[in-house]
Parts: C-alpha cells; sequence; structure tokens
C-alpha cells in the first residue's frame, strides 16, 4: 500500500521550519505533497504561484516531496489527491 500524505499551509513564506517538517516527513511516506494554500481569508506576502515557486526551489532535493498550489477545502483537496494521511 502507498502511503501518501498532505502538509497543507501558506508557506508565506517557506521557512527551515517547514523544510524541516518536510524532511521528515517524506522519509515517513512514499509521496509527500506540500500544499500550498490561496486563502481569501488572509493577505500574504507573496501570491500563491510565487509560494509555490519558491517552495519548489527549496524542496528539489526532496524526491518523492510535490508542491502544489489550491484554493478548495483542505479536506477535498487530499480526497482528490488520494492522501491518506
Amino acid at each position: 500500500m502507498k502511503r501518501k500524505a498532505v502538509y497543507p499551509g501558506t508557506f508565506d513564506p517557506i521557512t527551515n521550519g517547514h523544510v524541516d517538517l518536510v524532511r521528515r516527513a517524506a522519509s515517513i511516506f512514499e509521496t509527500l505533497i506540500v500544499a500550498v494554500a490561496a486563502n481569501p481569508n488572509k493577505a500574504p506576502m507573496f501570491p500563491v504561484d510565487k509560494r509555490v515557486e519558491m517552495a519548489r526551489a527549496v524542496l528539489a532535493d526532496v524526491p518523492n516531496a510535490q508542491v502544489v498550489g489550491y484554493s478548495d477545502l483542505t479536506i477535498e483537496f487530499a480526497k482528490n489527491q488520494g492522501c491518506q494521511c
């Protein structure tokens, strides 16, 4: 069974703490989706596409981590991605 997890957040911007958690989770799960939220209730410093770009650059050496932007409910996003965790 392939274990797939989602790590949602605004990542505005992505920090060393976020990166540490991604690296730890990537060692546990076969696939880790770093889900960058476009939350209309927040005023982010960077637009979602720039936050996705920054996260992808920082996490490029984590082969089983995928960075994806999303704007729907987190639970719906996780279900659509087939995440178990």
